[in-house]
């Protein structure tokens, strides 16, 4: 009796082990066997892509469109699900998340990497990229896929940059010179750095979140305020603000990121493309971005509401030169080799 006991509850063990084994786990994500031939149309593989911005947004285009190939490129043994808006995750709780693997991409704000890794508040380093060219060759070379590469003992995978744009200055106050910043007092979001900028040019920082800018605006709490054209253009600032200044100083760009114990353990066939996918889906969202950016600086500058201020090199200079103490103070948290980089570009 003792005897036959034995080797039934062997037999359960065994069932449960094998049980386990498939459903997956570990912060994987579900995905472990290495034969792609196990996902069929009828029985695809699950891959949810969870973002903060609207559907209608470069990044939510983009990500549809990164669902559309995949589909494509497997005949439909891969589906994936967009989540836009916050649905599944925001911008709290979405990198846990991944991490878990109860998603398996987001593409949070390059910023929200910073308690990972301090360097990668390079976005807000102020006045280094010198054009869009220098940009996409810092987040496509050597110095971006470092930065990526540094996640991975934190579970993450780094794998394009999608963009948003610069960032520009307004103020209901004159900024043609950094001389003309002292006093004021601008919105911008939390981090050090920009902290650091403002007070660079003699100015006060003020930490406001982006839903309640246009009326610390209009009301007069601050000045001014950062951000790209067409931020500026869809939250209608111009209608409470009378300067911009074209300093193309900083930038707002997103990081996507997949669960890296999960992408390890795509079949290989799936995880080619997946590549390729990422690749296409990251220049459709870098071109759209830029048409936006353009679209919203067109009509900004025609609407003859604000008036805009063209930086040009020599004025640009002495912004540079008034950052210099910003440099210095971050070259150790940011990383020398790579600000110096960047600025080579």
């Amino acid at each position: 009796m003792k005897k036959g006991w034995k080797m039934l509850m062997a037999g359960g063990l065994s069932i449960l082990l094998l049980a386990a084994a498939g459903c997956g786990g570990g912060g994987g994500g579900g995905a472990k066997t290495q034969d792609g031939s196990a996902y069929t149309k009828e029985k695809p593989l699950t891959i949810k892509f969870s973002h903060v911005t609207t559907a209608d947004s470069p990044k939510g285009k983009a990500a549809d469109k990164f669902a559309e190939l995949m589909a494509e490129k497997t005949d439909g043994r891969v589906k994936v699900e967009v989540y836009p808006s916050s649905q599944l995750y925001g911008d709290k709780d979405e990198l846990e998340a991944l991490q878990a693997g109860n998603v398996q991409l987001i593409a949070p704000s390059a910023t929200k990497l910073v308690g990972f890794n301090p360097a990668f508040q390079i976005v807000d380093m102020p006045f280094l990229f010198k054009n869009h060219d220098s940009v996409i060759k810092f987040w496509d070379g050597d110095l971006g896929k470092k930065l990526m590469s540094s996640l991975e003992d934190k579970n993450l995978q780094g794998l394009a940059m999608w963009e948003n744009g610069f960032k520009v200055f307004t103020s209901n106050k004159p900024i043609g010179t950094p001389e003309e910043f002292n006093g004021q007092k601008f919105r911008t979001q939390a981090g050090k750095v920009l902290e650091a900028q403002f007070k660079a040019l003699g100015a006060g920082a003020a930490t406001i979140p982006f839903g309640e800018t246009y009326t610390a605006l209009q009301q007069g709490t601050v000045d001014g305020q950062e951000n790209t054209w067409n931020n500026i253009d869809t939250q209608k600032y111009e209608e409470v603000q009378k300067n911009l200044l074209v300093s193309n100083h900083g930038r707002i760009d997103y990081i996507v990121l997949t669960n890296k114990k999960w992408y390890s353990e795509l079949p290989e066939d799936i995880r080619k493309a997946f590549d390729e996918s990422m690749t296409e889906a990251t220049k459709y969202e870098r071109e759209l971005a830029v048409q936006l950016d353009k679209g919203s600086e067109d009509k900004l500058r025609g609407s003859g509401k604000m008036k805009v201020i063209d930086l040009g090199d020599a004025d640009r200079e002495k912004f540079v030169n008034v950052m210099e103490s910003v440099y210095s103070e971050f070259a150790e948290t940011v990383g020398k080799d790579i600000i110096d980089g960047a600025r080579q570009l």
